[in-house]
């Protein structure tokens, strides 16, 4: 019996696994040229190991289905003059790594239902905070007044792994200058990170101290180097300081007195209700601050000329200023109250304000305006002298004076129409309705005084929020 040869089983062997070998080499080959479709990113297919169409696997992007949508925590506008706003709001991207680089968006400026102005903008979105959205130079129809700032943000299709947020920054130094001509916050800012940012949106924001913003202002960065420090500075085009309300912004304060014939109606010697009215101010000055100035003026049928007392740090003078006014002693003391405020507004306008503080007029009256005298009839004309009193008070609003108007005497416990006319002039000499307040007795008044010296200086710090953004750190698609 012949015994098998190994030898000759090899051999068939590798001509069997040399056979397999290349049928696997020609199917492989034919499915790759005849069958297969590479999977790529940039098709719009679903494919490969792709968890959505381009996006998650080995795909840079990631899918839009597995990020938290990015949230509006707040939507503001701030007026810069009439008819011009800057719109900003806070948005929120809660995801860690997730960032769109193209997040689409659209302010609306609302006035009582009405869209009045519109405006659409393209911005980066970091990762894992929240991030402001600005667009500036925003104009309204017809001048109007937004009721309601809204930001809509449509559908984000491409989000991208980003490697640092807002941690990549720090905020060394602020100092806000020239808060009532031309204000200047100056800022220095650190890049922490060892690489280097390009084309930076900073954005500052100013809160009071409840935390509701009051202003913001936007500047940009080309190049920001690796570890280093730029100061950069943000501006506005005409004043904030009645708007930023904290004591860090100083007051010049002209208090204003009213001493026309009814101020002695209650007899005495000193006359009242002059000396409590008197005594309430001299109060007023023991509430404000030590970087504040007082000027104090008073007026009958004439504001007194000069100005009684300029603008001063000096307490003490202007407490004896106050102590020694007493009623006119030329005849019958009548009430012109646009005349008081035009001396007022001359004083804060004068070269003795300073450009870092704001401008404040309170003013004291017992109401029924009389001065000036209508000049076509020669005689007394309450109309006449109410348009004159609110035409010198707009001339110091336009001029950003906050102005704070007291209605004192038992006259304003009155209901009759008298009473309400005066009342409603009083209002609207007021910066605001909120700044109009009654004090029909000396314990009122002292009150009203104290309010008015804790809503011109609010107590608590203004926060001022200065938050820079870059795309530098995306990760490049592929």
């Amino acid at each position: 019996m012949r015994r098998p040869r190994i030898w000759a089983f090899w051999r068939r062997l590798q001509y069997a696994l040399g056979f397999l070998t290349f049928l696997t080499v020609l199917f492989t080959t034919s499915y790759f040229v005849y069958l297969y479709a590479p999977a790529t990113c940039f098709d719009g297919v679903q494919n490969g190991i792709e968890s959505g169409k381009d996006c998650g696997g080995s795909c840079v992007r990631i899918c839009a289905f597995s990020v938290t949508p990015p949230k509006v925590v707040w939507a503001e506008s701030f007026k810069i003059v009439d008819g011009q706003y800057n719109a900003v709001a806070y948005i929120e991207n809660s995801n860690t790594v997730a960032a769109s680089p193209a997040m689409s968006y659209t302010f609306r400026l609302v006035e009582n239902g009405s869209v009045i102005a519109e405006r659409k903008g393209i911005t980066i979105l970091p990762p894992n905070s929240v991030y402001p959205v600005f667009e500036g130079r925003i104009f309204t129809a017809d001048d109007r007044e937004p009721t309601e700032t809204t930001i809509e943000i449509e559908p984000i299709d491409m989000w991208l792994p980003a490697s640092v947020g807002r941690d990549q920054f720090k905020t060394l130094e602020t100092s806000l200058l020239s808060a009532d001509s031309r204000p200047r916050l100056n800022v220095q800012v650190e890049n922490t990170q060892l690489t280097e940012a390009r084309d930076v949106e900073v954005v500052a924001t100013i809160f009071d101290n409840a935390g509701k913003p009051l202003t913001a202002s936007q500047t940009k960065i080309d190049v920001f180097g690796p570890r280093s420090k730029k100061d950069i500075v943000f501006t506005w085009p005409n004043s904030i300081a009645k708007t930023v309300r904290s004591c860090d912004v100083p007051s010049d304060i002209v208090l204003v007195l009213d001493r026309s014939g009814s101020m002695a109606a209650d007899g005495g010697d000193p006359p009242e209700p002059l000396e409590s009215a008197k005594t309430a101010a001299v109060n007023f000055l023991k509430q404000i601050k030590t970087n504040d100035l007082v000027g104090f003026l008073s007026y009958a049928t004439n504001p007194s000329s000069p100005i009684e007392q300029s603008l001063t740090s000096n307490i003490v003078e202007i407490e004896k200023t106050i102590k020694t006014t007493k009623m006119g002693e030329d005849g019958i003391q009548y009430t012109n109250m646009g005349e008081a405020f035009s001396s007022a507004l001359n004083e804060l306008t004068s070269e003795r304000h300073r450009e870092d503080a704001r401008k404040v007029i309170i003013f004291l009256t017992d109401g029924d305006v009389t001065r000036p005298v209508n000049p076509q009839t020669g005689l007394t004309d309450r109309d006449y002298a109410s348009t004159y009193a609110k035409n010198e008070a707009e001339k110091a609003k336009t001029a950003n004076v906050t102005i704070y108007t007291i209605g004192f005497g038992e006259y304003f416990n009155g209901e009759d129409e008298e009473v309400k006319r005066d009342v409603e002039l009083i209002k609207d000499l007021a910066s605001e309705p909120a700044l109009y307040f009654e004090a029909p007795n000396v314990a009122q008044l002292l009150e009203v005084y104290k309010k008015i010296a804790g809503n011109i200086c609010e107590t608590g710090a203004t926060r001022i929020e200065i938050i820079p953004k870059t795309s530098a750190n995306f990760a490049p698609l592929r």
